[in-house]
């Protein structure tokens, strides 16, 4: 009776150690998404002081300019945590704006004015500090899936609240320029 109770006990024990995980887990994912919007929400608010620095020297652009303004009416849009929307939003204004620093290649003057190198310098910073927040999320739920559907945490999973996330991809649009060989020019 002693050793029945022993293994129940010891099985419980072991229990509770997995389910803890799995929330220190789920925790470390919501973590890492709140690092994204940290930087996203920075890159949200750069874009209206870029847009009125473009403005002065390539107004005739108005799609260029719309199209990022739009983007950035999206993500505001979008809904807060991880969701498909949301990544889609951000993969637009990335590619918005990529078209925007192309204007810079069109007008030396705009290339040239301080203010919008330094606002192409804090949002290429940005960008990187978003994929630097990207890889740890998808680390985290790397992790986090992988101790979900191993044993013994796929036996814990039905006991609480563990579903499985998804990781932050890039859109269409950003696989292909990811994909495309770069462009050397002397």
């Amino acid at each position: 009776m002693f050793t029945i109770l022993l293994f129940l006990s010891a099985v419980a024990l072991l229990c509770l150690f997995v389910y803890n995980g799995l929330i220190a887990k789920r925790i470390a994912v919501e973590n890492g998404w709140s690092q994204i919007d940290v930087q996203l929400k920075r890159r949200l608010d750069l874009i209206p002081n870029l847009i009125e620095t473009v403005k002065g020297y390539a107004g005739h652009e108005k799609s260029t300019l719309e199209a990022v303004i739009q983007a950035r009416n999206q993500a505001l849009a979008a809904p807060t945590g991880s969701s498909t929307e949301r990544i889609e939003a951000e993969g637009a204004i990335s590619t918005a704006l990529r078209g925007v620093f192309a204007l810079a290649e069109s007008y030396p003057d705009l290339k040239a004015n301080e203010n919008f190198g330094k606002l192409q310098e804090e949002l290429s910073s940005t960008e990187n500090r978003i994929g630097f927040a990207r890889q740890h999320f998808n680390d985290s739920v790397g992790i986090y899936n992988t101790a979900r559907e191993q044993i013994p945490g796929a036996l814990v999973v039905g006991f609480g609240n563990f579903p499985p996330k998804t990781f932050f991809e890039l859109g269409a649009d950003e696989k292909s320029i990811a994909q495309q060989p770069p462009k050397v020019a002397f």
